[in-house]
């Protein structure tokens, strides 16, 4: 961000300073940030204002109003598609008299074309905050500030613009604790996710006649669709790049739509509202799609329509892969973005910025695995970026750049690079943090990042140890079931009797049926006795309740076995009905065995030494293929590049505990002093 930037953001947010004590600080961004759409668009109308007022008054009356609008916004500019038919602008406003300014700002804002009308109208809401301001005695105060910025195209282009915009979202969430980023993502993570997008594509993208469509699914602002169109545009001034996306959040889907209005793009390709549950460009496929879903946030509140068509429409629709825990929805977006994938020649690529949880959360047979079973299994994972810690405004934590495509190179067909690109050598401290945001990602270093995705480097080179090529299947395993023998001794002790008591089918007993069933078991069980085979203790305990004359239904005879029994190693192996091993629920275990090893030869080799007697329960099979064991993927980071720090040597440590022993002594014969 530059130093005009950052000092234009200081005045905006000085102007904010005016609301404080007539508006809450949570407040300020619906009133401040309508201001600078405004003022932006005013700079732009304001040179051909007259021509648009005298083209208005000699049309016709009955002309159709899609008629109109092209007329009008042509005079406007080739690139523009929007107008204002006010007889005022910010400079003509300031010269009237103050008592009017309420009336006149409304009478300019509702001037305004239709598809700008909208946005403060409708999202921004800016007619009710013009009234507030107005009641409060603040709104020539607050116009008359912004008509000292200059927000021409000419003095801040529209790149910077997305800077300002940033800048300022992220103060007013900092002041009201929402969350900056669900708003934007840093411009340099941007740019790296576009640089990486395109670097394999320079060729394709360059001539003329050259069409592509760029999607975002949670748009924001619109700062990742406005950067891809700028770095596809520095490749090739002559291609045409369509911008699509859709926004959940009303102001930031205001600024934009007001971006796609100013650039020239179609603003109707920017839809408003939920793209999980209310696809607006659900007909549509795109060449690039780029993404950062907010991370952590539940779906719990719209969780139905999506599991809705997750039945109706299985592998068919968006979410046939499975469904992610309620808690964390990026997964959705990811599966969403795929089926956006054209299926031509040219194909799609898809760019997008989660945390580490879909990487590895969820075990074999969870809806995460099977996404990340569905995804791999049908080679669409190019590259994995590890990023560093700290780049973002909202939090710390460490994300992942995600690459994928439907048209792999043969050379990366079957396989995915993994890079972690998240150590000193690829980020430089800020001098100044911006939030959470300590540090930054230099354009050497994104040139980088690139440089190793593009060359594919395997372990090898200067920066081999960062980068690293495995096939789709390293990740996969299958999950066994390992059991053990179940072994059971049973005695007569006061602890089983009390523990008898507490039993719920016990419990449900009459108390004199309790009474009896405990005297019973103390007359006719030897005290001193253990049994260490199951089935002699049944026989013994059928005698016993036989001699008092006792009937007991199987739950409480269940809860006396239980009860008067405990593991042993030294007893007999339980058997069930049919004569079967009968497996210890607690002794249980899950082996993980890579998807492309025999899981009797692991067996063999990682359990049966240890454990003799264990056992693969066969009849815990996959799902899906119906082999034994269900099949799981996951991506371990840190496993494949773990680095090993030896300890310290004890004589180091040693020395530095008597320096700080002697250094310690010193201070308190100062203190006795």
């Amino acid at each position: 961000m530059s130093t005009d930037i950052k000092s234009l953001g200081s005045f905006v947010w000085s102007i904010a300073e005016l609301l404080r004590g007539d508006f809450k600080q949570s407040e300020y961004g619906k009133v401040i940030l309508p201001f600078v759409v405004l003022r932006r668009l005013d700079c732009i109308l304001e040179e051909s204002k007259q021509d648009v007022l005298d083209m208005a008054a000699s049309l016709p009356e009955d002309i159709e109003d899609e008629a109109r609008d092209t007329l009008l916004s042509g005079v406007v500019g080739q690139n523009i598609r929007l107008y204002n038919l006010s007889r005022f602008t910010f400079a003509s406003l300031k010269g009237q008299d103050a008592q009017d300014i309420h009336k006149n700002l409304v009478d300019y804002i509702t001037k305004f074309s239709g598809n700008v009308r909208d946005i403060f109208l409708d999202k921004f809401l800016f007619t009710d905050q013009l009234k507030r301001l107005n009641d409060a005695g603040l709104l020539y105060q607050v116009f008359d500030r912004f008509t000292q910025i200059n927000l021409h195209p000419n003095a801040i282009s529209n790149i910077e613009m997305g800077y300002l915009f940033e800048d300022l979202i992220r103060r007013f969430s900092e002041i009201s604790n929402e969350t900056a980023g669900e708003h934007y993502t840093p411009r340099e993570v941007i740019r790296l996710i576009v640089s990486l997008l395109l670097i394999n594509d320079k060729g394709a993208l360059t001539g003329s006649g050259v069409i592509r469509q760029v999607y975002d699914p949670a748009a924001g602002t619109g700062g990742m669709l406005s950067i891809a169109e700028m770095e596809m545009k520095a490749l090739n001034e002559r291609i045409r790049v369509e911008l699509f996306g859709q926004e959940l959040n009303p102001e930031s889907f205001a600024i934009c739509k007001s971006d796609m209005l100013v650039t020239g793009h179609n603003p109707e390709n920017i839809a408003f509202g939920n793209t999980l549950t209310q696809d607006a460009h659900a007909d549509r496929r795109f060449h690039y799609m780029l993404s950062n879903p907010p991370y952590g946030v539940d779906w719990k509140k719209y969780a139905d329509p999506i599991k809705d068509e997750a039945a109706e429409h299985g592998m068919s629709g968006r979410f046939g892969a499975g469904l992610p825990r309620i808690s964390d929805g990026q997964l959705l977006f990811l599966q969403h973005m795929i089926s956006k994938m054209r299926d031509d020649e040219q194909g799609s690529r898809i760019g997008i910025v989660m945390n580490g949880s879909p990487l590895f959360t969820g075990g074999a047979g969870s809806g995460e695995s099977e996404i990340r079973r569905w995804i791999l299994e049908n080679d669409w994972v190019e590259a994995i970026i590890a990023l560093p810690t700290d780049l973002f405004y909202n939090t710390g934590i460490q994300t992942y750049v995600w690459l994928l495509t439907n048209r792999k190179d043969t050379a990366r067909r079957g396989k995915v690079q993994l890079i972690d690109a998240s150590g000193e050598r690829f980020w430089t401290s800020m001098r100044k943090s911006l939030g959470s945001k300590r540090r930054e990602i230099p354009p050497e270093a994104c040139d980088e990042i690139t440089r190793i995705y593009a060359g594919m480097l395997n372990g090898e080179g200067n920066w081999g140890d960062v980068s690293k090529i495995f096939n789709t299947t390293d990740f996969g395993f299958r999950e066994i079931r390992v059991e053990r023998p179940l072994k059971l001794a049973f005695a007569v002790t006061p602890d089983a009797l009390v523990t008898l008591r507490e039993a719920k089918p016990f419990l449900k007993l009459e108390e004199d049926d309790q009474t009896q069933i405990l005297e019973a078991l103390q007359k006719f069980l030897p005290a001193d006795k253990r049994w260490l085979d199951r089935s002699d203790f049944d026989k013994a305990l059928s005698t016993a309740l036989r001699r008092a004359s006792i009937k007991v239904g199987a739950p409480v005879r269940k809860a006396i076995q239980s009860a008067l029994s405990e593991r042993d190693e030294d007893a007999e192996v339980c058997r069930d009905k049919t004569d079967n091993l009968e497996p210890d629920t607690d002794l249980r275990d899950h082996e993980l065995v890579p998807l492309n090893e025999d899981w009797q030869d692991y067996v063999k080799r990682e359990v049966l030494p240890f454990v003799p007697d264990a056992w693969v329960d066969e009849t815990y099979t996959d799902a899906r293929d119906g082999d034994v064991g269900r099949v799981g993927y996951e991506i371990n980071f840190n496993r494949y590049f773990y680095k090993y720090v030896p300890p310290r040597p004890l004589e180091e440590i040693d020395a530095e505990l008597k320096a700080l022993e002697a250094e310690i002594a010193g201070l308190l014969q100062e203190v006795g002093e």
